[in-house]
């Protein structure tokens, strides 16, 4: 398997066990020491981003989260999700971009938007 693959399959599964409330268990897992992010809604360390992502994932308990596609190139990862944060609530595109250090992630951007109703475009956000 090579690296490109299982840095991709780590990214993905950090984020699924995130939105699904697995946050302590996808920390522990796959975030290196010193890990930091760049959400501008939280202080950058780890501890305020996963009380955060806790908070979310109680407050909303059924949140659907589904992967589009995800790139790899170097230690960088970025994957495009779609998540609904509950039944009939407005569908986000959320793009992730992870940095691994010894293919552990030490860095995290996120960016969300939410779809438009109606959509000008035909083809949609995914």
């Amino acid at each position: 398997m090579s690296d490109t693959i299982t840095l991709k399959e780590t990214a993905i599964d950090f984020l699924r066990l995130t939105a699904c409330g697995k946050v302590d268990d996808a920390f522990a897992r796959y975030a290196a020491p010193g890990f930091r992010h760049h959400n501008p809604h939280f202080a950058a360390d780890s501890a305020s981003l996963q009380a955060a992502m806790k908070e979310n994932a109680a407050r909303f308990p059924h949140m659907v989260f589904e992967v589009q596609r995800a790139i790899a190139e170097g230690p960088l990862v970025a994957v495009h999700s779609r998540a609904v944060m509950e039944e009939g609530g407005v569908e986000l595109a959320i793009v992730h971009i992870l940095r691994f250090e010894a293919g552990r992630i030490a860095e995290m951007w996120d960016i969300a938007q939410p779809a438009p109703v109606p959509m000008a475009n035909r083809d949609g956000m995914f």
